[in-house]
C-alpha cells in the first residue's frame, strides 16, 4: 500500500509540475505518516519539474546532471514628494514600475558548477539590461570561484537584494557609496561552517555592462574585498526577521574597494556606469574638484553589523570614500552611515521599522550634508515573496539653499514568482 501512494505522488507531481500553495502532495503524505522519509526522498528526487514560491519553475534532467529554474520579480511603486521649497523641490506625484526582473539559474554537469542570468527591464534601459551573468564553481565550501558580471562585494545593504529590503528601498548612504555591478572574477567561500565568509575579486572597473581598455597609466582593474564574522552561525543576506529566528544571529562585516577612473569631460568620468561616479554617487558629486583628463584614484572602506532574533532585525553601516587626482593632487573625502531597526509586531506578517541615514559627500565643504529620517510599515502575505510596504521620509538637504526638509511618501507592492 505504501508503494502505491509513492507511485501516485510521483505521477501527480510530475504531471502537475508545481506545488499547490506552499506544499506538494508528497509533503502532505509525509506529514500524515503515509510515506517514510526515505520514500519522500525517492519521490522528490524523481521529479522532473517543480515549482516553489520565490524560487520559480525548476526543470531537472533525469540523471540530475542539469537543473534550471526560471523566476521573476515585479515591484510597482507610488511616490509623492512634498517639497518644502517648491522652487528647489517641486511637489510631485509619480507611478512607476520600479523593477521588473527575470532570472534563470541552476547547475550544469554537476551540482558544483552553478550559473545565474538575470535581467532588469526597467533600471538603466537597454544599455544596462543585464545585471547578473556568471558561472560559479565550488571546489569546497571554503573555496569557490566566480567569473562573469555580478554585484561588487562592497556594503551589506547593497548585497541584500532589492527584493529583500526592510524599507521600500535601500538607504541614501548605500546608494551613494556602492560600486554597483561589474564584470570580473572573484574567490570566496564559507570558513568554519559559515562562522566567517570572505570574497576577493578583480573587476574591469567600468561598471555594469561596460568595458574599458588599458592605456599606459590606467590598469583598467578594480579590486574589491569583503569579510564577515558570524559568531552564532552564517546569516543570510536578507533584511527583516520573517522566520522569527529562535536563536540570535549576528554578522559583522568589513569591505574595501579600489579603482582608478579618468575624468573625460567637465562633468563626467571615464564612465558613469560606476554608481559612485554617477550623478548621485559621492565621486560624481565632486567631479568639479578634478582636472579634465586626469586619473583619479579611488579608495573606499566600510564596516557593518546586522542582527536578527525573535522578529527583531537591525542593521547599521559606515562607509568612507577617498578620491585623489593624479595631476592636480586634489583630494576629496566623503563618508556616511545609517542605522535601522524593525520588529514584526505580528510574527512573519506585520512589521514596523525606523531608519536614520546620513551622507557627507565632501568633508572639506560645509553645508552639503543630507539626512533622511524614515518610518516604514510592511505587510507580508508570504515573506518577501508577496508584500506591501509603505514608508515616509523627512529628507533634510543642507545643500539646497539654507537647507530644506522635503517629505517623501512611498507605497510599493512586490511579487516574486
Amino acid at each position: 500500500m505504501r508503494r502505491k501512494y509513492v507511485l501516485v505522488a510521483a505521477v501527480v507531481t510530475t504531471l502537475a509540475g508545481q506545488e499547490v500553495g506552499a506544499r506538494t502532495l508528497e509533503d502532505v503524505l509525509k506529514e500524515k505518516g503515509v510515506i517514510t522519509e526515505q520514500d519522500y526522498k525517492e519521490v522528490t528526487k524523481s521529479k522532473a519539474q517543480s515549482y516553489k514560491i520565490g524560487k520559480g519553475f525548476t526543470l531537472t534532467s533525469s540523471e540530475e546532471k542539469f537543473q534550471m529554474s526560471l523566476g521573476g520579480r515585479l515591484q510597482t511603486r507610488y511616490t509623492y514628494t512634498d517639497g518644502e521649497d517648491s522652487s528647489l523641490t517641486p511637489n510631485a506625484s509619480r507611478w512607476e514600475v520600479r523593477r521588473m526582473k527575470l532570472w534563470i539559474n541552476g547547475y550544469a554537469y554537476n551540482k558544483d558548477l552553478t550559473y545565474l542570468l538575470q535581467v532588469d527591464f526597467v533600471s538603466g534601459g537597454s544599455s544596462r539590461l543585464l545585471e547578473h551573468a556568471y558561472l560559479n564553481y565550488r571546489f569546497i565550501d571554503e573555496v569557490q570561484l566566480l567569473a562573469g558580471q555580478t554585484k561588487v562585494p562592497f556594503g551589506r545593504q547593497w548585497l541584500n537584494s532589492s527584493g529583500s529590503q526592510q524599507f521600500v528601498d535601500r538607504s541614501i548612504t548605500s546608494d551613494t557609496f556602492r560600486p554597483g555591478y561589474d564584470a570580473g572574477a572573484k574567490l570566496g567561500g564559507d570558513l568554519f561552517g559559515g562562522i566567517s565568509t570572505y570574497e576577493i575579486g578583480a573587476y574591469g572597473g567600468a561598471g555594469q555592462s561596460a568595458t574599458r581598455a588599458t592605456n599606459g597609466d590606467n590598469t583598467a582593474t578594480a579590486i574589491a574585498a569583503r569579510v564577515t564574522v558570524n559568531p552564532f552561525g552564517k546569516m543570510p543576506y536578507s533584511e527583516s526577521d520573517l522566520d522569527d529566528t529562535a536563536t540570535p544571529l549576528l554578522s559583522i562585516g568589513a569591505n574595501y574597494y579600489g579603482n582608478t577612473l579618468r575624468k573625460t569631460a567637465a562633468t563626467t568620468f571615464e564612465t558613469n556606469n560606476i554608481t559612485l561616479a554617477g550623478t548621485n554617487g559621492w565621486l560624481g558629486r565632486n567631479v568639479a574638484a578634478f582636472a579634465t583628463g586626469e586619473l583619479v584614484d579611488i579608495d573606499s572602506y566600510g564596516a557593518d553589523a546586522a542582527f536578527k532574533w525573535r522578529g527583531v532585525f537591525a542593521l547599521t553601516e559606515y562607509l568612507y570614500g577617498r578620491g585623489k587626482g593624479g595631476d592636480s593632487g586634489s583630494i576629496v573625502r566623503a563618508h556616511g552611515w545609517y542605522a535601522q531597526a524593525g520588529y514584526c509586531i505580528v510574527p512573519q506578517t506585520l512589521e514596523v521599522a525606523l531608519r536614520y541615514a546620513f551622507i557627507d559627500p565632501n568633508r572639506a565643504v560645509s553645508d552639503d550634508q543630507r539626512t533622511d529620517v524614515s518610518a516604514a510599515v510592511s505587510y507580508y502575505f508570504n515573506k518577501h515573496n508577496l508584500k506591501i510596504q509603505g514608508d515616509v521620509t523627512n529628507a533634510h538637504d543642507q545643500s539646497k539653499g539654507s537647507g530644506v526638509d522635503d517629505q517623501i511618501y512611498r507605497l510599493q507592492a512586490q511579487i516574486i514568482f
